[in-house]
């Protein structure tokens, strides 16, 4: 999915320091006019701009395709991450730049890997009526982010337990292990809870993140409300996640602290301001923008019906990377 904000600022993503637990709201993000399509946005923030590697969180739906027109996003770049799709409900046609097509449904993960520069599009199909799920953005690392561009798709099976039911879709963990590779160590899955029942997560030195998706959850013994992001730094012992009376469902995901300070604006994450101006200025000249030409042939969608999506302005000032932060 893109950052379709007009006025995208550069974000410079450290790993996070902190104590207990976090809890963060997520903010309104619209895809399109003012009927169109949201998401809620609860990474990165100015508070926490890091879980692993894990570096943008959006959560939307479940939405009336209907009356929204659902997800209609144009050809748009990506540079230094790999984009991970996963739906509770409809359907979303995925075509990149590398040759790929795909249709991503519930239960199934949409892994692209950007490497040195992709871009792809993404629309709701026309038998979607109820479009609901999550895109998450992973920051790779210095020794992979112009590496390959690749696309995984995987369906995890379902592991059960006592009162909960979960897909492991990257990692491993509750009893799922799931057989993508990736060039940092990662932990995603979904985690469906009964009223009252609780998880036990053994990640030694991992962050970790509880996206609530419905239901209202504890984190470790502090409450996380439905559509909030609960955070718990890098440690030793394990996190109890415990649903309330309704149960709850809630996108597990994390990873070691990641170690490297980034840049992200827009759809590109960079390791300084100059490489964002050089990501952008290479996007403008192959779809034309700065020159009125045509698109280069490496960015061609074969039978997407729309434009490439322009990049916004830049910010006028200089955003320069602090020092990382590690978790303790």
């Amino acid at each position: 999915m893109s950052n379709v904000e007009a006025r995208p600022q550069e974000v410079v993503c450290t790993t996070s320091r902190g104590a207990g637990i976090q809890v963060l709201e997520p903010r309104d993000v619209p895809l399109g006019g003012p009927r169109a399509m949201s998401v809620r946005r609860t990474l990165p923030q100015r508070a926490l701009s890091l879980i692993g590697a894990w570096c943008f969180l959006d959560h939307y739906g479940p939405d009336d395709v209907a009356s929204t027109g659902g997800m209609d996003v144009p050809p748009h770049p990506h540079t230094g991450l790999a984009t991970v799709s996963w739906l509770f409900s409809g359907e979303i046609e995925h075509r990149d730049s590398a040759g790929h097509t795909a249709r991503i449904g519930p239960g199934a993960l949409s892994l692209m890997t950007a490497g040195a520069g992709i871009s792809h599009s993404e629309r709701s199909t026309a038998q979607t009526t109820t479009l609901h799920g999550v895109q998450m953005w992973v920051a790779l690392p210095e020794i992979a982010r112009f590496g390959e561009r690749s696309f995984d798709r995987y369906e995890p099976p379902v592991v059960q337990g006592e009162g909960y039911r979960a897909q492991v879709f990257l990692g491993s963990a509750l009893g799922g292990s799931s057989p993508i590779t990736t060039p940092t160590d990662l932990l995603g899955a979904e985690v469906v809870l009964e009223a009252g029942a609780g998880v036990t997560v053994d990640q030694p030195g991992f962050e970790l993140g509880v996206l609530v998706d419905s239901g209202e959850v504890t984190m470790s013994g502090s409450p996380v409300p439905a559509g909030h992001l609960g955070f718990r730094e890098a440690r030793e012992e394990t996190l109890v996640i415990e649903a309330g009376e309704r149960g709850a469902r809630v996108v597990l995901f994390g990873g070691p602290p990641f170690g490297e300070e980034i840049v992200m604006w827009w759809n590109f994450v960079g390791r300084d301001h100059d490489e964002i101006v050089e990501f952008r200025r290479a996007w403008q000249r192959e779809i034309g923008a700065e020159t009125g030409g045509p698109h280069r042939p490496r960015f061609d969608l074969p039978n997407d019906p729309g434009p490439a999506l322009p990049a916004p302005e830049l910010p006028p000032v200089r955003i320069r990377p602090r020092a990382a932060r590690r978790s303790l």
